[in-house]
């Protein structure tokens, strides 16, 4: 039997501080999800006037991430050369879902939603680096 790391409630507290100090600096109106590596939600934040939408596709871009073990942005890419990957099932490709590594593993994703994309990102890796990941 192997042994795989996986994400702490204190982990999640921990990178969705970052994430919205990250948004605040930069006075970016976003939802944050954080999500386990089998999409299952461990946090859920809108920041004061974040679009009601925003919501629904940080969810979705975190699950795109954790699904699929990399970038949402990475299917973003995809779909340009292959359209068919749109039929992937429950995916959001849009840059802004970043997979949560520890050890080669995905234990999780974070997704951003509320500004350009690549802010969304910006502020996702936030997340990921307070856990000390890369």
């Amino acid at each position: 039997m192997r042994s795989k790391p996986t994400l702490t409630a204190d982990d999640v507290e921990k990178a969705l501080a970052a994430c919205e100090a990250e948004a605040k600096k930069n006075s970016w109106k976003v939802s944050i999800a954080i999500v386990d590596d089998a999409g299952a939600l461990w946090a859920l934040k809108r920041l004061e006037g974040a679009g009601r939408v925003t919501a629904k596709v940080a969810l979705g871009k975190a699950n795109t991430a954790s699904m699929m073990g990399r970038p949402s942005k990475t299917m973003e890419d995809r779909i340009k050369e292959r359209p068919a990957f749109l039929l992937f099932p429950d995916i959001v490709p849009i840059q802004g879902g970043v997979p949560i590594l520890s050890g080669g593993e995905c234990v999780g994703a974070i997704g951003v939603s509320g500004v350009q994309s690549h802010e969304d990102e910006q502020v996702a890796n936030a997340g990921i680096a307070a856990l000390g990941l890369s």
